[in-house]
């Protein structure tokens, strides 16, 4: 076991990948000779040259549409968004052409490519630059969408990725990178469609993903003091949805809160709370309780900025209410 820093657990799974195949490469801007804006591949170029640690211009749709026709060809590209939210210059290669084309195609390509990068509410980045892009990729057919929130789940979910032989989105929290955590010396790999279940409990199941993770534990310091048992699920893969495990979950709590960093307004919360709905209203006790961001640009200022987004204590409250307390 050694300690790792999450931006270093992402530069591992590459550089392991890297070494093991030579179709791997990386492209982005600034992911050569930089090592990435947050030196997720910091170095690498020096290992495996200029052409596999590829620096682009300042043009996501061109440097993802080469990625899509490299992958065509038999490479398996890692384009790195410099903030995710660039990556809507790229939308339409993205959504019709990566998402689109082993279907179009009659099965005839396929698109082993993992675009990847920092995303989410970062600490007074602007409305620009504190994106949550899951929810605007998660109605396109044929992608995967992976978000990890820990060094170790992001280590083994970039290597899954990496040699899946479809698209996938992978996204990473700004303010995650410097996280550390103890990873096995030895290769390991996790599946892309499984959800983790952090702790189990039985009042409760709260369903939550990337920074929210976080926030969720930290409210579970004040739950647990009070008697409240709460079964923590981090859903890990966006699409598609482990309903395998969400659904175990609930046929034993019968409440669900989600938490998330995503919009209220058609985010990933809809999703689920629609689906769970569908696939488990007999079993529910309560209504489904989402807890999401507010529907608005994200401030600058930094009071402001966390006044958007959900904070631990609102998740105690809001178990608070919802779990009728056994004196």
């Amino acid at each position: 076991m050694a300690e790792t820093l999450f931006f270093n657990a992402l530069r591992e799974a590459i550089d392991e990948e890297m070494a093991k195949d030579p179709t791997v490469l990386v492209m982005g801007e600034d992911v050569g000779h930089y090592g990435g804006s947050y030196k997720v591949t910091k170095d690498l170029y020096k290992k495996y040259g200029d052409l596999r640690l590829l620096d682009t211009p300042i043009a996501e749709n061109s440097f993802t549409g080469m990625a899509i026709g490299a992958a065509m060809t038999g490479l398996r590209p890692i384009i790195e968004g410099m903030n995710m939210g660039f990556l809507l210059l790229a939308f339409n290669q993205i959504a019709n052409n990566a998402g689109m084309l082993r279907y179009t195609s009659g099965g005839n390509f396929k698109i082993p490519i993992v675009i990847r990068g920092p995303g989410g509410v970062g600490s007074r980045l602007g409305a620009e630059h504190s994106q949550r892009l899951e929810a605007y990729f998660q109605a396109v057919p044929g992608l995967k969408i992976v978000t990890c929130s820990t060094p170790y789940n992001a280590k083994g979910l970039l290597k899954s990725a990496i040699r899946d032989e479809n698209p996938v989105l992978f996204f990473e929290h700004v303010l995650l990178y410097n996280l550390k955590e103890d990873l096995p010396s030895e290769e390991y790999y996790l599946p892309l469609d499984k959800a983790e279940v952090v702790r189990k409990g039985k009042d409760v199941t709260i369903l939550t993903y990337s920074r929210m993770r976080h926030h969720v534990m930290q409210a579970m310091k004040t739950l647990d003091k009070e008697g409240y048992d709460c079964e923590v699920i981090d859903l890990l893969s966006l699409k598609p949805l482990d309903f395998d495990t969400i659904g175990e979950s609930i046929c034993k709590t019968h409440r669900v809160i989600i938490v998330e960093e995503c919009m209220r307004s058609g985010g990933i919360g809809a999703e689920l709370t629609a689906s769970i709905n569908d696939r488990f209203f007999d079993e529910l006790d309560a209504p489904v309780l989402r807890m999401s961001s507010q529907d608005i640009p994200t401030p600058y200022n930094g009071t402001l900025e966390a006044l958007t987004i959900v904070q631990p204590p609102q998740i105690v409250e809001a178990v608070r209410k919802m779990v009728p307390l056994k004196v």
